[in-house]
């Protein structure tokens, strides 16, 4: 393993480490393994209480720059005065000052703050930088890398593809050494904007299979007809509009009364009050059960008690939409039978009737009927999860992804070109 000091990758991250990130977290100790010495700048501090283990696997120097401007005046000044020494510092500058005139907010302004202390901090044995997540964390690399003069790169998922305007995508894009992305609709909406379309490239998450459980070696062949024993359904996510919990609420309220089922969710979010009054609204408080936020050992261990696993996606109002969550191949390498939406990305993963169940976005009634469908036959259950199963090995390489992106990081530096900026 390379030493911290050898880095010679500068990851930049929203924030470090997330329980909702574990695709992120999964990639960077794959790096690791492969040779790549990496350290991670991250914009924020952690907020979960919990971790992962591959988080525990990952050896980086972890940095975390200013999440407030205010709160670090003294290191934001140092940052500066060093920063403006740097040679790209007036071409990085220029480049600020344009994108704030189009985007007068404190988040630009404390996206340049934080790029002048990732500037002036980043050790001399960096030749490279490399953001997920094609928003926030991109902006402060671009800056960064302008006044070093070093090649940038990075990888978008979702909300930053479909939230962040055209104009300030088309400019990133221009200006990286390659981008990637986890969907093919997230590559096709990219290389619309971008004028060097070939620099998008795919490169699905996938499971890093070694590291995972094996799945239970059968399952109880439940079919929601005793009370005594309910089919249990679950879901992972965050308690956010575009992952459709509300829908999925009124589906369950829509099951038969004669059905016996328990839903279980694993995930925080800013709509967790809402949700326990819908549930509570419309009579089901005592069948659902709210676990909040867990590491990974605990999200594995409900998948393995689980017999179905649902996720309603949608887009939300501000347009954001899931890009294929990670969770729907956890689940189906865990065999179980998977619901959830013809949704963003979704489809590129399961087909409906075949490795899974899909639904129209937002239809409560599509919904219920396919719950229902696949609580009262445990056959087409264990169908739909073998297949489902056989998907994520052959089809969802984690290996290949990795692979591609350690070459690409190996890739001689290319400078961001004066008509970029």
């Amino acid at each position: 393993m390379p030493s911290q000091m050898d880095a010679r990758v500068a990851v930049v991250l929203k924030g470090w480490p997330r329980l909702s990130e574990t695709f992120i977290a999964q990639e960077i100790a794959g790096l690791e393994a492969r040779g790549v010495a990496l350290e991670i700048w991250s914009l924020r501090r952690p907020t979960d209480k919990h971790r992962h283990p591959v988080h525990e696997r990952i050896a980086a120097r972890i940095v975390y720059l200013p999440e407030y401007l205010k709160d670090d005046p003294g290191r934001v000044l140092s940052g500066w005065l060093k920063a403006r020494r740097l040679p790209g510092y007036p071409a990085a500058r220029r480049k600020f000052l344009a994108d704030l005139r189009r985007d007068p907010s404190p988040n630009r302004l404390r996206r340049w703050g934080q790029a002048m202390v990732l500037a002036a901090e980043l050790p001399a044995s960096v030749d490279r930088l490399y953001a997920h997540f094609l928003h926030t964390p991109a902006s402060v690399t671009r800056y960064a890398a302008l006044m070093r003069g070093l090649p940038w790169s990075v990888s978008a998922h979702a909300k930053d593809i479909w939230t962040s305007a055209p104009w300030e995508i088309a400019e990133k894009l221009a200006g990286c050494s390659w981008a990637v992305t986890c969907t093919a609709i997230g590559q096709q909406r990219l290389r619309e904007l971008s004028p060097q379309p070939d620099r998008v490239k795919l490169v699905y998450h996938g499971l890093d299979l070694a590291h995972l459980p094996p799945p239970p070696v059968a399952r109880p062949r439940r079919d929601g007809a005793a009370a005594h024993d309910p089919v249990v359904i679950l879901s992972v996510g965050r308690r956010v509009e575009k992952k459709g919990y509300d829908d999925l609420l009124d589906a369950l309220a829509r099951l038969p009364k004669s059905l016996h089922w328990r839903f279980e969710h694993i995930g925080a979010g800013e709509l967790g009050d809402a949700l326990k009054a819908q549930a509570d609204r419309l009579g089901l408080a005592d069948r659902c059960v709210w676990l909040g936020a867990q590491p990974q050992q605990q999200v594995f261990a409900a998948l393995g008690r689980a017999d179905l696993f649902v996720l309603a996606s949608k887009k939300a109002v501000d347009g954001d939409q899931d890009g294929l969550p990670n969770v729907l191949m956890e689940a189906a390498h865990q065999g179980l039978a998977v619901v959830s939406t013809h949704a963003a990305a979704i489809g590129e993963f399961i087909v409906d009737g075949d490795n899974g169940l899909l639904v129209s976005p937002g239809a409560s009634d599509e919904l219920a009927a396919a719950l229902q469908r696949a609580i009262t036959h445990p056959d087409l259950r264990r169908l739909l999860a073998e297949r489902a199963g056989d998907t994520v090995r052959t089809r969802f390489s984690f290996d290949a992804g990795v692979d591609w992106i350690t070459s690409a990081l190996g890739q001689e530096p290319r400078q961001e070109t004066r008509a970029a900026e």
